[in-house]
C-alpha cells in the first residue's frame, strides 16, 4: 500500500505541537510524582496529559491507524500503520528541571519506522527524519542535519542515559566501548540521539529500551545518515539493546568491543 508521506509528516508535526502545549504546562512547576514500580520509575500528570493530547489528534486525523504509547493500552488499526508515542522520554530529567527530555513520535509499518520526530519543547528544538532526510527546526530557523564522519573510537563522543546502562554485563560491555572513546557523557535520554543525528556526538549505546523509547530515534538517526541496530546488528525498533553510530566503521568497532 502506498501512503502519502507528506501528509503523514504534517500529522506528525501537529502531534508534536500538541505535546508541546501539554508538557510545557507542567515543566518546572510543582508536580505530584508517582512511581510505576517498587523501584523508582516516575510518571506524572504531564506524561498522561501529553499522551492524551497526542491520541486526541490521532483520533481526529488518523483514526484508521494503530497507536502504541507508553501510558495507555495499545490500540489496533486497519491501515497497516502504527504511531509509536512516548509523551515524555526522560521523565527523570523532566521532574529534575533539565531540558534533556523529549517527546517521541514515530510512524511505522510492518518493516519498521518510516517517519520520526524527537521534539524538545522547552528549547523549542524539533529533530525530524524521514525518506527525504533529517532536519532541525527552532522557530523560523530550519535546516538539514546529518551525522558527522567520525570513523575511530579514539575520536568519538559516546552517550548513554544511565552509567550502569542495564544489567551488570550490559554495563561492562558499554564501558569497554566508552573506555576506547575520547569523551563519555550521561543522562541525555532521547536528546542524545538528536545530538547524534545533528552531528554533535558519535555514538549512543543503551539497553532495556521499549519500542516507544527507540522507534523515533531510529527514524531520525537513519534519516541523518547514521546506523541504529540492536547489539547483534539487527533491527531494534521493537526495543531492547540499542547502538546508534555515525558511521559503519564506528558501528563495527563498537560492536567488536561490546562483544568482548
Amino acid at each position: 500500500m502506498t501512503h502519502d508521506l507528506t501528509a503523514l509528516a504534517a500529522v506528525a508535526q501537529q502531534l508534536a505541537d500538541a505535546a508541546r502545549v501539554a508538557t510545557l504546562r507542567h515543566f518546572r512547576k510543582p508536580l505530584t510524582i508517582d512511581s510505576k514500580r517498587a523501584d523508582f520509575d516516575p510518571v506524572t500528570i504531564a506524561d498522561r496529559e501529553a499522551e492524551a493530547a497526542l491520541r486526541a489528534v490521532l483520533a481526529r486525523l488518523r483514526p484508521q491507524d494503530g497507536v502504541l504509547g507508553e501510558e495507555q493500552a495499545a490500540t489496533p488499526g486497519t491501515s497497516g500503520l502504527t504511531w509509536v508515542l512516548d509523551p515524555i522520554d526522560g521523565t527523570r530529567g523532566f521532574i529534575s528541571g533539565t531540558p534533556t527530555w523529549g517527546v517521541l513520535i514515530a510512524l511505522q509499518d510492518d518493516t519498521g519506522p518510516i517517519l520520526g520526530i524527537i521534539d524538545q519543547p522547552f528549547t523549542a528544538e524539533r529533530f525530524a527524519g524521514g525518506p527525504d532526510g533529517a532536519t532541525w527546526t527552532r522557530g523560523a530557523e530550519h535546516h538539514p542535519i546529518s551525522v558527522r564522519d567520525t570513523k575511530t573510537l579514539s575520536e568519538a563522543t559516546i552517550l548513554t542515559t544511565f552509567p550502569e546502562v542495564g544489567t551488570k554485563a550490559e554495563g561492562a560491555a558499554f564501558h569497554r566501548v566508552a573506555g576506547a572513546c575520547r569523551l563519555t557523557r550521561y543522562g541525555m535520554d532521547c536528546y542524545g540521539y538528536a545530538l547524534l543525528a545533528a552531528g554533535h556526538v558519535d555514538l549512543v549505546i543503551e539497553a532495556g529500551l521499549q519500542a516507544y523509547d527507540i522507534a523515533a530515534p531510529v527514524a531520525v538517526v537513519q534519516a541523518a545518515g547514521g546506523i541504529v541496530t540492536d547489539w547483534q546488528g539487527g533491527p531494534v525498533h521493537a526495543g531492547g539493546q540499542a547502538i546508534a553510530a555515525a558511521t559503519p566503521e564506528l558501528h563495527a568497532a563498537a560492536m567488536e568491543l561490546l562483544h568482548g
